[in-house]
């Protein structure tokens, strides 16, 4: 709800391991109720039997998307789409590591904490969060 970036991971492959480390890390991170609702796209990752497992430990329903139905997943694929003209569109990163690191800065010190959304009424995803616990 607060556009914050909780579950990442990079990897040389998009394989069912790289979206299993990203959701175990969302997990971990934001330690959600049982019941939480998984909103994905028809990807063999997300359909692999090792992903369903994950869910399943974790009490997580999973929803997927209807073929060509690009609307489900519009915060993720906007998401990516600043990620890529604030950053990566501007580097030329010379090993994997590097721009591994350079993206855990953008999404974990800037974007997360620091850039400003107007769907939180111009505050960061952290300080959004904050602002409504404390509400």
């Amino acid at each position: 709800y607060s556009r914050q970036v909780v579950g990442w991971s990079m990897d040389k492959r998009m394989q069912a391991k790289l979206v299993n480390d990203a959701f175990l890390m969302a997990i971990w991170k934001a330690k959600p109720a049982k019941g939480l609702i998984w909103h994905t796209d028809r990807g063999s990752q997300y359909a692999s039997d090792s992903h369903r497992k994950i869910l399943k430990q974790h009490g997580v329903i999973q929803s997927m998307s209807r073929k060509g139905n690009c609307w489900d997943n519009a915060v993720a694929e906007s998401f990516f789409h600043t990620l890529k003209t604030e950053l990566t569109h501007h580097c030329k990163f010379k090993t994997r590591e590097e721009a591994k690191q350079e993206i855990f800065e953008y999404i974990e010190v800037f974007y997360n904490r620091i850039r400003l959304h107007s769907t939180n009424d111009y505050l960061s995803p952290v300080d959004y969060e904050n602002h409504h616990k404390s509400v």
